[in-house]
């Protein structure tokens, strides 16, 4: 997959183009770049034993991949294969990560976010 020019520079600051893929519970993929991930790796290893589950889902999917020098990066097929990743896909922005969702699967997951309506937390945001 190619990384699009707007994220390209941050990713090559913050992290020296390397990074970490891995499931997200809507499924889609998060991209960490790799400091990133460190701490929130270091965040899952120090929740209670309780969290296992969680923890194996993040960690236990984690993979370490670099953009290339065609700005480029490959996602392993299992991941490709957990977030439906075919043909189409798109890297969105948020924040400490990006997710990587097939384009399919996220105008059905928009769909059902603008159906449950806006949470009340939001709802008191100024647009």
């Amino acid at each position: 997959m190619a990384v699009p020019v707007r994220h390209r520079d941050a990713l090559a600051a913050l992290s020296d183009n390397q990074l970490t893929l891995t499931q997200h519970p809507v499924g889609c993929l998060l991209v960490f770049p790799r400091p990133n991930w460190e701490s929130f790796r270091t965040q899952l290893l120090g929740l209670p034993m309780e969290a296992d589950g969680w923890r194996r889902f993040f960690v236990g999917s984690a993979v370490d991949v670099e953009v290339d020098s065609a700005a480029r990066l490959l996602v392993p097929p299992e991941l490709r294969a957990m977030a439906g990743l075919d043909k189409d896909v798109l890297l969105l922005g948020m924040g400490q990560r990006l997710e990587l969702w097939d384009a399919s699967r996220y105008a059905a997951h928009q769909a059902q976010v603008m159906a449950a309506g806006m949470p009340d937390a939001i709802k008191s945001f100024v647009f």
